[in-house]
């Protein structure tokens, strides 16, 4: 069973920064997209940003120029690096990955809480 854990969330003042890195059991060559996803108290999860298997990016308009999506395929780990944070980024971050065989096949992690607040 693949397992993706996160880590780096925690308190921060708006407009300071974390880093998010996310670990897979297995090597993360075999996932094709992955992502980060984010769900707010009361709201629907969202997606943030999506890296592919050949590092090609994209970000949600609501973070574009704030948030940084990478993958390092020797750590088996992608990370996800935000600065200026805003108050409204606060939520429970996601990691997500999806087969590169199997489109069927995707996972998810646990979940790690940022919160931005003064």
């Amino acid at each position: 069973q693949v397992q993706l854990v996160e880590s780096g969330g925690g308190l921060v003042q708006p407009g300071g920064s974390l880093r998010l890195a996310c670990v897979a059991s297995r090597s993360i060559i075999r996932f094709g997209t992955m992502a980060w996803y984010r769900q707010a108290p009361g709201k629907q999860r969202e997606l943030v940003a999506i890296i592919s298997s050949g590092g090609r990016t994209n970000y949600e308009d609501f973070v574009k120029d704030r948030f940084t999506i990478s993958r390092d395929n020797a750590k088996n780990t992608v990370y996800l690096q935000m600065n200026s944070l805003k108050p409204e980024d606060t939520a429970v971050y996601y990691c997500y990955a999806k087969d590169l065989l199997s489109s069927r096949d995707v996972y998810w992690g646990q979940g790690t809480q940022v919160t931005v607040s003064s």
